[in-house]
C-alpha cells in the first residue's frame, strides 16, 4: 500500500469535494468526507443516502462534489454504489471501458441509514462480495430529521425521542456494535476512525478501498448541533472520545485479526466526555450519577476485551 499523504501534499491535491456547503459549522462530516475523497488518486463514485450530507451538499442547482456523485434514498446508498460497481465490471468483460483507470465505489450514509434504515440493503451488497467501500458518518443521532435516537446513539443521552426528565435518564439501549456485525459479514476490512486522528483516518481509508470485497468505516463524527458543544470545540470533543476509549479507534482484518491503532498515552475519564456535551447534562444530577459509574465500568470493560482479541488474534 503507498503511503499516505504529509500535509503538505493534502494542501496541493486536488480538492474534489469542495467548500461553500450548508453544513453547520462544525460539523465533523466534511473533514471526514474531504479525506475519504484525498485518501486515493483514483477516480471515485459516490452514492450518499439522504442525510445531513447529502442536504447541504447539493442544494439545487449547486454541488460540492466535484466527483460522480448520485444522492439515493435514506436507506440504499449501498444499493446503488453495488448497481454501479456491477455495471462497471460488466462493461470491463465487454471491453467496452474508456479509461485504464479503476475507480473506487464509495457508498456514505449516517447512522440512521446505516444502523437502522439501510442495514438489510448493506448487509446483502456484503453478503453478494461487492466490491466497494461503506463509509457510516457516525453522529449517533437522526441530526437531519429532528434529533430522534438511533441504534447507534448511546445510552442516557437525551433526544427528541428518548428526553430525560422526571421518570426518565434518556436513551434506555446501549449503542449497537455496528463493526462487530459488519465484520461478522467475512469483510476483508472493517476499522473505526475519527477525524481527530487524521492520519489513522486516512490509512484506514486507503486500506478500506485497496481492498477486494466489500469494507466498512465507522467514523466518528461529533454532532455540534445534537450533541450540544460549542461549534469551534468539534475536534476537542474528538479528542475526548477516543481519550476516554468511548470511541476506541481499531481494525478488523478478514472478519477475525484485530488490531488497536491507537492507544491514548493518558486515558481520560468517561466523566470528561460526558460532560462536554448538553445531550449527557441531565447525568450529572444526584438521581442519575450512576449512569456515569455505569458507563466507565462498560466502556473499561470493551477495552480490556478488545485488547485480549487483539492479543489473541481471534
Amino acid at each position: 500500500m503507498a503511503d499516505i499523504k504529509n500535509l503538505r501534499q493534502y494542501s496541493r491535491a486536488t480538492e474534489r469535494f469542495e467548500g461553500a456547503h450548508l453544513l453547520c459549522p462544525g460539523c465533523a462530516h466534511g473533514m471526514i468526507v474531504r479525506e475519504v475523497l484525498n485518501a486515493t488518486e483514483d477516480p471515485v463514485f459516490i452514492a450518499a443516502s439522504t442525510g445531513c450530507l447529502e442536504v447541504s451538499t447539493a442544494v439545487y442547482p449547486y454541488t460540492s462534489w466535484d466527483t460522480p456523485w448520485i444522492h439515493i434514498g435514506f436507506e440504499n446508498s449501498s444499493t446503488a454504489v453495488s448497481g454501479a460497481e456491477a455495471m462497471y465490471k460488466a462493461l470491463e468483460r465487454k471491453g467496452r471501458l474508456y479509461s485504464n483507470k479503476k475507480p473506487k465505489f464509495v457508498a456514505i450514509g449516517g447512522d440512521g441509514a446505516t444502523y437502522d434504515i439501510g442495514f438489510q440493503f448493506i448487509s446483502g451488497s456484503f453478503e453478494r462480495g461487492h466490491n466497494f467501500t461503506y463509509v457510516c458518518l457516525d453522529n449517533e443521532v437522526y441530526a437531519n430529521t429532528g434529533g430522534q435516537r438511533s441504534g447507534s446513539t448511546p445510552i442516557g443521552a437525551s433526544t427528541t425521542t428518548t428526553p430525560s426528565g422526571r421518570v426518565s435518564y434518556g436513551k434506555k439501549d446501549k449503542k449497537k456494535d455496528i463493526l462487530a456485525i459488519m465484520a461478522a459479514h467475512g469483510s476483508p476490512y472493517v476499522a473505526q476512525v475519527a477525524p481527530n486522528q487524521w492520519k489513522d483516518m486516512v490509512k484506514k481509508i486507503k486500506k478500506a478501498m485497496e481492498a477486494e470485497g466489500p469494507t466498512f468505516i465507522n467514523a466518528m463524527s461529533a454532532c455540534t448541533t445534537e450533541w450540544r458543544f460549542p461549534s469551534n470545540t468539534t475536534v476537542e470533543v474528538s479528542d475526548l472520545a477516543v481519550d476516554s476509549l468511548v470511541f476506541p479507534l481499531y481494525e478488523i482484518v478478514n472478519g477475525t485479526e484485530l488490531n488497536i491503532t491507537y492507544r491514548p498515552k493518558k486515558v481520560i475519564p468517561v466523566r470528561d466526555y460526558l460532560a462536554a456535551q448538553g445531550r449527557f447534562k441531565h447525568l450529572f444530577k444526584k438521581e442519575n450519577e450512576h449512569m456515569i459509574e455505569k458507563w466507565q465500568q462498560e466502556v473499561d470493560s470493551r477495552w480490556e476485551y478488545l485488547q485480549r482479541r487483539e492479543e489473541a488474534k481471534v
